[in-house]
């Protein structure tokens, strides 16, 4: 059935193997994030048997796929307070920055009779998640506040960037989460076992020898998945970033001009397109849209296609220059990007297969 999402798990194994060889030899633990794919089961039973340290997912839902697992589950995504019971039941280490929320995860912890560890996280500019690093008054009073509470473990600290700000990690910057976690252990006497650095954007830090001592922990998805580092987008030596293969069938195929006729306004999702003007050409419809990939990052293996647009249900392909002689029927195979990937392993849509 097409569309599908074609899942080579002898590559998937072999970049897992090299991203924990590379994270672990650095003297990290490592966090495998697993929502890029949905918690995919065949792709668990790989993250199972292999020596990663943690499981780890923005979905407390993908989350309680892996009970039972031998590896700690880590929710990466701030803990809403209308789930907090299930985040103390489902997952080990949460990510916090607000007080109110950690409360209530000790509330429910104590329900449950149960120690529940958190990382603080701490924003190091990149403006997604966490207490400012410069307002150490608030770090604190947060951190006097968390010692207080007897069914919460302060595990350590976190930092995320990239994500949002597309803030680049470095040394200088990621020196100041060390340096604020030494802070924190000198005033109030205690001891953090982790300090987490950042996610696939950090990955590069160690083939330079750059991550500060002290960071000893990664949370990676991307690098793992696809084979890239995300601060730079580079691949990775080693790694494959065909892993993940999306078909999709063609619907129809004719001779058309390339720029719409009439005035145009916004398409289905609000956008203003922009049309080239490219005469005629063969333009392919595949069954595959925006509800089930992101089209600008897809990219086709067939190299002589271009992809023009998508509406919800439908991707319009540029095929004129194709040697292949495609056919209503025939597949259409592209290589993804993570956004790709992340939308398509959601979608109902898309059925997964495995080799």
């Amino acid at each position: 059935m097409y569309p599908r999402l074609v899942v080579d798990l002898k590559k998937v194994k072999n970049n897992l193997d090299k991203i924990t060889e590379m994270v672990k030899g650095s003297g990290c633990s490592l966090m495998i994030v697993t929502k890029g794919y949905c918690a995919d089961m065949e792709i668990y039973k790989l993250l199972e048997n292999s020596e990663i340290d943690y499981l780890a997912d923005s979905r407390i839902q993908n989350l309680k796929k892996y009970h039972g697992t031998k590896k700690e589950r880590v929710l990466l995504r701030l803990p809403m307070i209308s789930e907090a019971e299930d985040v103390v039941l489902h997952s080990d280490i949460s990510l916090n920055s607000e007080i109110e929320t950690i409360k209530q995860l000790n509330n429910n912890a104590a329900k449950h009779n149960k120690t529940h560890k958190i990382l603080l996280m701490i924003d190091l500019g990149d403006l997604r998640e966490g207490i400012f690093y410069k307002n150490e008054d608030e770090i604190y009073e947060t951190i006097e506040e968390i010692l207080k509470l007897e069914n919460i473990e302060l595990y350590g600290l976190g930092v995320n960037l990239t994500c949002y700000g597309a803030v680049i990690p470095k040394n200088e910057n990621l020196s100041i989460l060390v340096e604020t976690a030494s802070k924190i252990e000198n005033k109030f006497n205690i001891k953090l076992k982790m300090i987490s650095g950042g996610n696939s954007s950090s990955v590069y830090l160690i083939g330079k020898n750059e991550l500060p001592r002290g960071i000893n922990n990664l949370r990676v998805g991307e690098a793992f998945l696809l084979g890239d580092e995300t601060a730079y987008s580079q691949m990775l030596d080693g790694f494959y970033d065909d892993a993940f293969i999306l078909e999709a069938e063609i619907i129809e195929l004719k001779e058309k001009q390339s720029v719409p006729v009439g005035e145009t306004g916004v398409d289905a999702f609000g956008n203003r397109p922009v049309y080239e003007d490219r005469g005629i050409i063969k333009r392919a419809i595949i069954a595959v849209g925006r509800q089930d990939v992101d089209p600008d990052n897809l990219h086709p293996i067939d190299s002589k296609i271009d992809v023009l647009g998508a509406s919800s249900d439908h991707l319009i392909l540029d095929v004129t220059k194709s040697d292949t002689p495609y056919s209503v029927g025939d597949k259409v195979s592209f290589k993804v990007s993570y956004s790709s990937l992340l939308r398509a392993t959601t979608s109902a849509y898309v059925e997964k297969t495995y080799k």
